[in-house]
């Protein structure tokens, strides 16, 4: 770790626990990847020894056997499993937000019986919020609960979610009442619930080793004692949550846009044109150090951000910005690390093709990049 990634990290715990991140993630996740990406192989079992090394439940609290540290150190984390396997990395991201309606809503029994599994890595978590007819538009979800005695019966299709048909449990966000926004609650499903289950996964660009699909919800029924939070607190519960989780996105993609510069550079400090090496040529050069101001400044915009959750202060404007430059930036180091190699850039044999393919969905997923400039305006139309 070079000296100015060590002053980013406020003690010596979460430096031994970033060092114990990137020994673990080069001996545990690089050698695996990119075969697990082409053989489309799932990561699962990936998360199982994170979480017994300590590393699902960073954001946590200790006594439910989470890590009880700072957003800005547990975000460091997901950069470097990003910057290793980007699978793993978002896998954690999207772990640690299904776990933020029980952690922070959900009661003291809820939380002592459902939440040391999670954090501790034996069960894995999945977040139903996005429907195939209402993703940015989540105020009018479709999904439908209705209470009958002590359950919930649950009915609808929830789409795109990460963990799908792997996850042990699934945060379901669905329709209580016909009041907008308003009526919507947040619920834990089991993954063995009858009438609960998942569609073939999707066939995607990238992240071909993180399971994504449909889940679908017939006369599933969830017991009352699974709600999260008040009857029709839902929406503002998931939109909390989404906070958080836009500041997940955006490591991820300073973790792949580490990973693109670094191959960059690499390969033009040792391919010769000209009689020297392609990174003396101003026109790589020019366009590698774009590449670094781009990810120094992106890191820095998600650690200010969750700075400002750490000491408790609004930081909605600042998630959404922070997701919005870092993934945008992802996808542009990502085009230019392809440029870097040439043709070589453009085949599976060297990893820049596949930094590509990846950097695209960390603009669309926890909310487009256009979503997050409206959240952006709104939060400037405020008084």
């Amino acid at each position: 770790m070079d000296a100015a990634r060590r002053a980013l990290l406020p003690t010596e715990e979460a430096v031994a626990l970033l060092e114990l991140t990137t020994e673990l993630a080069e001996k545990e996740l690089a050698p695996r990847a990119a075969e697990y990406e082409a053989a489309h192989r799932s990561a699962r079992e990936v998360f199982r020894t994170l979480g017994r090394s300590g590393l699902l439940g960073l954001p946590y609290p200790e006594q439910y056997g989470g890590g009880g540290q700072p957003y800005e150190v547990y975000l460091q984390v997901v950069e470097e499993l990003a910057r290793h396997w980007l699978a793993v990395g978002l896998g954690v991201s999207v772990h640690t937000l299904s776990c933020h309606a029980l952690a922070h809503y959900g009661d003291a029994r809820q939380k002592e019986q459902w939440l040391p599994d999670l954090v501790g890595g034996e069960q894995l978590g999945a977040y139903c919020l996005s429907e195939p007819a209402h993703g940015s538009d989540a105020a009018h979800l479709t999904t439908r609960a209705v209470r009958d005695g002590d359950d919930y019966v649950v009915d609808g299709t929830k789409a795109w979610i990460t963990h799908g048909g792997e996850a042990d449990c699934y945060t379901v966000l669905a329709r209580t009442s016909d009041t907008g926004a308003r009526g919507i609650t947040a619920l834990l499903a089991d993954a063995s619930t009858p009438g609960l289950s998942a569609a073939p996964p999707e066939r995607k660009m990238g992240l071909r080793s993180s399971a994504t699909a449909q889940i679908r919800f017939e006369g599933a029924r969830i017991p009352a004692e699974r709600r999260l939070g008040a009857e029709g607190e839902g929406f503002a519960i998931a939109m909390d949550a989404l906070d958080s989780g836009r500041l997940g996105i955006a490591a991820c993609a300073v973790g792949v846009s580490q990973a693109a510069f670094d191959a960059a550079v690499r390969y033009a400090r040792e391919r010769v044109q000209f009689g020297r090496p392609i990174i003396e040529l101003d026109g790589v050069g020019f366009m590698l150090a774009d590449m670094a101001t781009r990810l120094e400044v992106g890191r820095a915009a998600y650690l200010a951000a969750a700075r400002l959750r750490d000491l408790g202060l609004p930081f909605t404007r600042q998630a959404a910005a922070a997701k919005l430059y870092c993934t945008d930036s992802a996808m542009q180091t990502a085009v230019d690390a392809v440029q870097v190699f040439g043709g070589y850039g453009y085949t599976t044999d060297f990893p820049v093709e596949r930094y590509l393919r990846e950097a695209k969905v960390l603009q669309i997923v926890e909310g487009t990049n256009q979503i997050q400039r409206r959240v952006i305006a709104h939060t400037l139309a405020r008084p």
